[in-house]
């Protein structure tokens, strides 16, 4: 499973690290590898991942056959929300992940996985950034989420809160749930790229799920070989966007400075606090006897 502070070189780029995506180099196996993958979340994720991802799988016409080729899937996106996407040869530093987001631009690696990493790949590869990411920036609302975390990623490269805004977008972007009538919905881009996990953090009753909060989230630690021990779960992704937007995270910066936590995770990933609005509180027994299989973060 992928880390997202291996996003953080904590370098001065000299570029953007796009590179050509050299679609018409990908061979007939990485194609199939494709497939593979998107045949079985299809079976998975109707009833569990939300409607706005799966309009948005429809809506990019994903499945249409091996690994979608940036430019004309950049084209049908920008139609939608504006929003294109850029290949990479990985993972990139701070400054050039942050302003690829808040110009509206998504990193994406340019290479597949092996045949033989299915379910777990630790460095994200074109499956997990295209079909794991990409489906929710059709969403107009959600794609200005992703936006607002990179431009407040920018304003905060001198913070030394770097880890803390890793802990959000974790918690968010790659792990996320949301609230519907119908029930609790997957949307993290970590859980619906990965079959097991799409049915474990709606159904395996020992994770916590428990109500998004911004400044819990920035101080919260996670794991990142083992499924989630816990969910945070989003009212709306416009109250998502609001409490990320609209929220000056100065002050709560300088209540971490004065506490001697910025940087640091106040609170363990199996934490549950009096104050937290609790859906479900799990009995988190499978970390007990050395976890479960990884799920692929791909």
């Amino acid at each position: 499973m992928s880390d997202p502070a291996f996003h953080r070189a904590n370098q001065a780029p000299a570029e953007d690290y796009t590179v050509p995506q050299d679609w018409e180099s990908y061979t007939a196996e990485e194609h199939g590898t494709w497939d593979t993958l998107y045949a079985r979340l299809r079976s998975v994720l109707p009833g569990r991942a939300d409607d706005a991802y799966l309009q948005g799988l429809e809506a990019l016409d994903l499945g249409t056959g091996g690994i979608p080729h940036f430019g004309r899937l950049s084209d049908e996106l920008e139609k939608l929300t504006g929003w294109r996407v850029v290949a990479v040869p990985g993972l990139v530093p701070d400054e050039v992940f942050f302003d690829h987001l808040a110009n509206r631009r998504f990193p994406a690696g340019n290479f597949i996985r092996k045949p033989d990493q299915l379910d777990y790949i630790e460095e994200p590869d074109v499956f997990h950034d295209v079909f794991g990411h990409v489906p929710m920036l059709t969403d107009p609302v959600f794609a200005d989420y992703i936006q607002a975390y990179g431009e407040g990623g920018l304003k905060s490269l001198e913070s030394g809160a770097l880890k803390n805004l890793a802990a959000l977008y974790w918690y968010t972007v790659e792990f996320g749930l949301i609230e519907r009538p119908e029930g609790l919905r997957i949307y993290g881009a970590g859980i619906v790229s990965s079959p097991a996990e799409s049915v474990f953090a709606l159904e395996d009753p020992s994770p916590n799920r428990l109500g998004f909060d911004t400044e819990r989230l920035l101080r919260t630690g996670y794991r990142i070989d083992d499924f989630q021990q816990t969910y945070f779960v989003a009212k709306s992704y416009e109250d998502l966007l609001a409490r990320t937007r609209d929220l000056d995270f100065g002050p709560i910066y300088a209540r971490m400075r004065e506490e001697g936590t910025m940087g640091k995770y106040s609170f363990t990933p199996e934490d549950v606090l009096q104050t937290d609005e609790i859906y479900t509180r799990g009995t988190q027994d499978y970390a007990k006897g050395g976890g479960r299989a990884a799920s692929a973060l791909a």
